[in-house]
């Protein structure tokens, strides 16, 4: 072997390339880290966009719906038909489109519980409003839950779970 002399530089360099292979890849690593979670935000905001834009179109649909299923009318039974049944195929579409967009199946099932009792008051078999208010606060508690998983509701707004 030789001397200190020699085999001392030889050594700190390959510790100083050890040190730098190290520091290099412990960037990169949290860079990585970095880029996934900041893709994972990305994508969570793309999710909350469309599935919002789904519960929007939803309930301005179910509004029209409970609008004109609730409120009595002077028009032929024919043209009411007409217009319920086109606002109720309009409904399931929209629900469709929630149930394509959510990620929780709580969502899925409130969507289509409340649908359907829109449709029932659509038919005429609800007549007060008070029959749809437990869906609607469902549906509107599990889409929170789906756009912001984990994180409660503001204080004030009542959660039921039937």
């Amino acid at each position: 072997m030789g001397s200190w002399g020699t085999l001392g530089p030889a050594l700190m360099s390959l510790a100083g390339v050890a040190l730098g292979a190290g520091g290099s890849l412990l960037g990169q690593y949290l860079v990585s880290r970095a880029s996934t979670r900041q893709l994972e935000v990305q994508e969570s905001a793309a999710h909350r966009a469309e599935l919002k834009n789904a519960v929007l179109k939803f309930l301005s649909i179910a509004s029209q719906v409970e609008k004109a299923a609730l409120t009595p009318s002077d028009a032929g039974g024919t043209a009411v038909d007409t217009v319920h049944g086109q606002l109720v195929d309009d409904l399931w579409l929209a629900q469709a489109e929630i149930d394509l967009a959510a990620r929780s199946e709580p969502l899925r099932g409130a969507t289509y519980r409340y649908a359907f009792r829109l449709a029932e008051a659509a038919r005429g078999e609800i007549a007060d409003a008070s029959a749809l208010r437990g869906p609607q606060v469902q549906f509107m508690d599990a889409a929170y839950d789906d756009m912001w998983p984990g994180q409660r509701r503001a204080a004030g707004i009542p959660a039921t779970s039937q």
